[in-house]
């Protein structure tokens, strides 16, 4: 059986043209998601309907015909499915009961968790029967330090004074938040893996908040884990980490960590990047999400340059962000047609 593009990319074999994926790419830059969201209800009712859920993630996939399809949910099931309800407002994002206290964590457990999730891993066992037979499918999760922030703030946050008052000041209540939260990830990410999914992506959005020792800690520790269960427990599943915001940290994120693959913020360096994280694990990345807003000649020197820089490794395209609801649907199909006809 022929090995599908992007695995053999996580597996460290260079590949011309090299596969791609889209972080968010079923979302709301397409009328078609739009359209199935507003037929779910709430967003959390989307995440928890195998049949729109499996629709929207292969919206782009009929589009653009990505190497890779992504599990449509959100970093915040766990901490929905561990007790702590989950709402999100339109214009405002998800508001959740904070967790300030010892009192408030001891409401939260993992009995039950799989039962509550069994709806979004039902999406998985759909999907990898629903994909192209070329195409792998990537299951994810939130990195238990930003999931924790989203727990403790009650919602986003810009400095997460909060999050990092518990660190240093309830350092116990703290560490067992993120013990709870790490074990029900594990769990999580086994059980989608046994439906089907390929390839697990480790998202730690607000890793770059950490100062260097706490980013050892709590970015690294904890990806750590996660990769050490998924080798251990489901060998041959290769683990993509995803730090936005380390900068230099990438290399111990990588050394560290034992992923497969990184995925790289558009802020790292492209020759840094060859040079001291592709002889490390495959990388993934990192255009500009705004540069498919913008389109045209900015877009194809923004493709060109990454392509030129990575391609010639082991290398995934993708954004070094999500795309953004502003994006136009044509542009997507630009970078799609550009990165399928590079031939180094």
């Amino acid at each position: 059986m022929t090995v599908k593009p992007f695995l053999r990319a996580l597996a460290g074999e260079p590949i011309t043209p090299p596969p791609f994926w889209l972080m968010r790419q079923a979302g709301r830059y397409l009328p078609e998601y739009r359209e199935t969201r507003a037929r779910a209800g709430s967003f959390l009712d989307l995440c928890y309907n195998p049949e729109l859920a499996v629709e929207v993630t292969l919206q782009p996939l009929r589009r653009y015909a990505m190497d890779a399809a992504i599990l449509f949910s959100d970093i915040l099931v766990i901490p929905d499915a561990l007790g702590q309800s989950v709402a999100f407002r339109e214009g405002e994002g998800p508001i959740l009961p904070p967790i300030r206290s010892a009192r408030d964590l001891d409401r939260l457990g993992t009995p039950g968790l799989l039962d509550r999730l069994a709806p979004v891993i039902e999406t998985v066992r759909r999907l990898s029967t629903a994909i192209p037979s070329t195409t792998a499918l990537i299951g994810f999760a939130g990195a238990p330090w930003t999931v924790a922030t989203y727990m403790i703030e009650g919602g986003g946050s810009k400095d997460f004074g909060h999050a990092k008052r518990m660190m240093w000041g309830e350092p116990q209540l703290f560490a067992r938040l993120m013990e709870l939260v790490t074990a029900a990830t594990g769990d999580y990410l086994i059980a989608q893996i046994d439906a089907g999914a390929e390839a697990i992506q480790i998202f730690d959005t607000w890793a770059g908040a950490l100062p260097e020792t706490e980013f050892r800690r709590w970015a690294i520790g904890p990806a750590r884990h996660l990769a050490d269960r998924i080798h251990a427990e489901r060998p041959g599943v290769p683990v993509i980490g995803f730090p936005r915001g380390a900068g230099v940290l990438y290399r111990a994120y990588v050394e560290e960590t034992g992923v497969d693959g990184v995925s790289l913020d558009t802020s790292v360096p492209l020759a840094w990047a060859a040079e001291v994280l592709q002889p490390l694990c495959t990388v993934q990345g990192n255009l500009d999400p705004m540069l498919l807003v913008a389109g045209g000649e900015a877009l194809d020197t923004g493709i060109d340059r990454i392509l030129a820089t990575l391609g010639k490794g082991p290398f995934i395209f993708n954004l070094g962000h999500g795309i953004v609801p502003a994006t136009p649907p044509g542009n997507v199909a630009r970078l799609a047609d550009r990165v399928k006809a590079w031939r180094g």
